[in-house]
């Protein structure tokens, strides 16, 4: 690619070129979108959203659910030279507002869920909702010209403030990422890709751009899908699933791993929390001709960092039953950082630094702890221990700090602490984690005024949204300390576990 064309919507112009009158999008009902279909909306779009600002918007939200104004409102902010900034209808009205505020979001594109969310946010900002009235301005001849080294878009991450924490990715970031993915994979005009993730998943930045950069189709999965998920993925001709690893429960829940039940799968996918080796194998029986890779990585190093193609009977590479996360992409360094602040040639914090890694957080106060200056270069923390194999294999072996996985959600379990503290009646609290036979799930304890489950429930789920809500809240009189008078994590985490 060009330097010019080293922009992430780029990648969707190639596949117009390639096969303009392909499907880009199959909606969940039913509906089908072509190349040129969705580039005249997102051209449209991009007008109406410039005809409404006095000045060149600097971010653009894009508040909707697995709609069509989703995913040509993405493309049509791209298409602005705006930064995107993806949201979900369904998040709390305080969260929502607080990332609009901290992208400095001047309109925002919405469907109906988002405009019923935009209802009760009280801000005043231009709209563009599609379906509820015509579309008003002049539409693009061509997409505003932007340069690699702009902002692409903005994601929001948990944070230990109680706050989340804005994670900007440069086109530049992004061109590194998926030009490798280019290289790695052999997608073509003909695949079909699940996309299951929301757009305020960075995961979701996979499914679409490497679909529509070979101009594949995009198929959003409903959940309603995955009571029958060999059907579904039959009925759409599915070539590449992406998911986290706890679809693999649900699809077995369901009966849907049967041997051979989706033989037209060609490439399967997870990330979001650790694989397990037992369910990686599972699936490869259900999909025999699929080649599956475990991908790991934070936002802030642009979707994955890393990447390992599973072999099945290959059990000697995994640790605690989970599959490796493999390699760090090329033109990255790692190293594993020990807990006397040395390097370690065996196992550690994962810190990686190169061109996937974002230049910090929206706010700079977040960075702190987060990044690590060493060898006259910046790193990034992941925060995540890993184990090195003698070939060079990473596995992943949990994490440092109180940062979990909980179905694909990155959770700060200090958010859900804060957020648990200024409930009503509530003191203090803890927030541990136990394993369930389909993952993780959170549990807190609190002290203060013993209250009703379902009341913190229903005042927590003002500003958490439903994937990082605890499953169980014990109150206790006071919380066990260790011999350092700390809130001892490990006696309440056993206690949660029933040890």
């Amino acid at each position: 690619m060009t330097e010019d064309d080293a922009v992430l919507h780029a990648r969707f112009l190639r596949g117009l070129r390639l096969a303009p009158g392909n499907t880009a999008l199959h909606l969940e009902d039913g509906r089908t979108v072509s190349y040129e279909e969705l580039h005249e909306l997102a051209l449209a779009w991009a007008g109406a959203l410039l005809a409404a600002s006095d000045a060149p918007p600097r971010a653009i939200g894009v508040l909707a659910d697995k709609t069509l104004e989703s995913y040509a409102g993405l493309l049509a902010v791209l298409y602005t030279g705006a930064i995107a900034v993806p949201l979900h209808p369904d998040f709390p009205a305080q969260r929502t507002r607080h990332m609009l505020e901290a992208a400095k979001v001047s309109a925002v594109v919405a469907d109906a869920p988002g405009l019923a969310a935009l209802s009760g946010l009280g801000v005043d900002l231009p709209v563009l909702a599609p379906a509820a009235g015509p579309v008003v301005g002049r539409p693009l001849d061509e997409p505003v010209a932007v340069s690699s080294k702009d902002l692409a878009y903005v994601l929001f991450t948990s944070g230990s403030t109680g706050r989340p924490k804005g994670v900007p990715i440069t086109h530049a970031n992004a061109d590194h990422y998926f030009s490798i993915l280019e290289r790695r994979y052999d997608f073509t005009a003909d695949d079909r890709f699940s996309q299951s993730f929301d757009l305020n998943f960075d995961c979701a930045m996979f499914d679409l751009f490497c679909a529509w950069g070979a101009g594949a189709q995009a198929h959003p999965v409903p959940g309603a899908a995955y009571r029958d998920l060999p059907a579904f993925v039959a009925e759409r001709g599915l070539t590449v699933w992406f998911s986290t690893p706890s679809a693999i429960t649900l699809v077995r829940r369901m009966g849907g791993l049967s041997p051979g039940s989706m033989p037209g799968l060609r490439w399967s996918f997870f990330a979001g929390e650790a694989l397990r080796a037992a369910d990686a194998e599972d699936w490869l029986r259900a999909a025999p001709a699929s080649t599956l890779e475990n991908i790991y990585g934070p936002t802030e190093l642009t979707v994955t960092i890393t990447g390992h193609r599973w072999t099945s009977g290959t059990p000697d590479l995994c640790l605690n039953g989970l599959v490796p996360i493999g390699e760090v992409h090329e033109g990255h360094d790692h190293l594993l950082l020990a807990e006397d602040g040395g390097e370690s040639d065996t196992e550690g914090e994962l810190c990686v630094t190169g061109p996937q890694m974002t230049s910090g957080y929206l706010d700079a106060a977040d960075d702190e702890g987060r990044f690590l200056h060493h060898d006259e270069r910046r790193w990034y923390r992941t925060g995540d221990r890993v184990r090195r194999h003698p070939d060079g294999t990473l596995v992943y072996l949990g994490r440092l700090d109180s940062q979990v996985q909980l179905a694909g959600w990155r959770v700060e379990l200090a958010e859900v602490e804060h957020a648990l503290r200024a409930c009503e009646g509530v003191v203090d609290a803890v927030a541990v984690t136990r394993p369930t036979d389909t993952g993780l799930e959170l549990v807190v304890y609190y002290t203060g005024e013993p209250t009703p489950p379902r009341l913190l429930a229903k005042e927590l789920r003002d500003v958490l949204p439903k994937g990082m809500l605890p499953r169980e809240y014990r109150h206790v009189d006071e919380f066990p300390l260790n011999s350092n008078r700390k809130v001892d994590r490990g006696a309440l985490a056993k206690l949660t576990s029933g040890g």
